[in-house]
Order: structure tokens, then sequence, then C-alpha cells
């Protein structure tokens, strides 16, 4: 196992070499437009993964996959001849998905500011269904009610006790 730091020195200077070599030496004309975003190394310094992009559709991602599979010999020789370490390690070429996911990541939060924007016009023009407040009245109509609920208490009362009278007079 080799240091961490070492591991990341040499991941760093493999996509470094491995970003120039594609450039300058290879001449393949399936390979589109890549950029090398990445590369890791493992712990033991035997494989090396390198990540890329490509501009264009799919057809190019694909066409390039295949043109830096057919190079993957010179551009491990080229690591080996510029590092000078004594085991080269396996390169793997990964095409990078982050740029991609990122991108349809910031379209829907663009989507949902969108949303937010028209919810927001919605509601300065809008206004509560019905009254502000259903359970408070004005002062004025309690006082009537309760003038009517005592003058129908009383009435009541009046009532009952004439009934009282006539059941109780035989």
């Amino acid at each position: 196992m080799a240091d961490p730091a070492r591991a990341r020195k040499l991941a760093v200077r493999i996509r470094q070499i491995v970003s120039a070599a594609i450039e300058s030496q290879i001449k393949d004309p399936r390979l589109g437009m890549v950029t090398v975003t990445d590369a890791r190394v493992t712990s033991d310094l035997r494989e090396a993964t390198v990540f890329y992009t490509v501009y264009g559709d799919e057809t190019a991602v694909a066409d390039s996959a295949k043109a830096l599979a057919s190079a993957t010999g010179v551009l491990r020789s080229t690591v080996g001849r510029q590092t000078g370490i004594k085991f080269v390690p396996s390169l793997t070429f990964v095409a990078d998905m982050v740029p991609d996911t990122a991108r349809e990541l910031d379209e829907a939060l663009e989507r949902v500011r969108h949303a937010d924007a028209e919810l927001a016009r919605m509601r300065e023009g809008a206004s509560y269904a019905g009254e502000a407040d259903p359970y408070r009245r004005p002062a004025e109509d309690d006082e009537d009610e309760d003038d009517d609920l005592l003058a129908s208490d009383t009435a009541d009362d009046r009532g009952e006790d004439a009934a009282v009278e006539t059941r109780s007079a035989p």
C-alpha cells in the first residue's frame, strides 16, 4: 500500500500527462473534443481511472470512447515514460457524467424558480376566501342577539309557569 498523498500526486500527474498526450499524440479522427476532468489511482498504484467529458452528442461520446480504448496502450506508455515509476498503472477511461448531472440539476432548479415566481405573482393580487376573521362579529350585532335571547328566554319561562299552573289547578 502506498501513501495516499503519493497516490493523489500520481493521479494529478496522470491527468496532466493524459490530457497533453490526447492533444498532441493521438490523431484518431473518432476522437472529439475530449476534456480530462479527473484521474484516480488505487492505493496500490496498479490501476488508474481517467474521467473525461466530450463536447457533443451521444454518438460523439461513443466514438471518443472507442478512440480512447484503442489508444490506451500508447497513453499508458507515455505515462510510464514521463512518470518514471517502476509499475505503470493500467488505464481505464470512464465518461464523466457529473457535468451532465449538474446541468440537469441547474435546469430543475431554474424550473422551480420560475414556478415560485409565478406563485408569487398570483399571491400578490389574491385575497382570502370569505371574511378575514369569520368568528368575530361587530359589537352591535352581539347586543341585539343578547336582547333577542333574553326575550325568548322570558317568554319560555312564562309559558312553562302557565303550564305548571294549569296542571296544578284540578
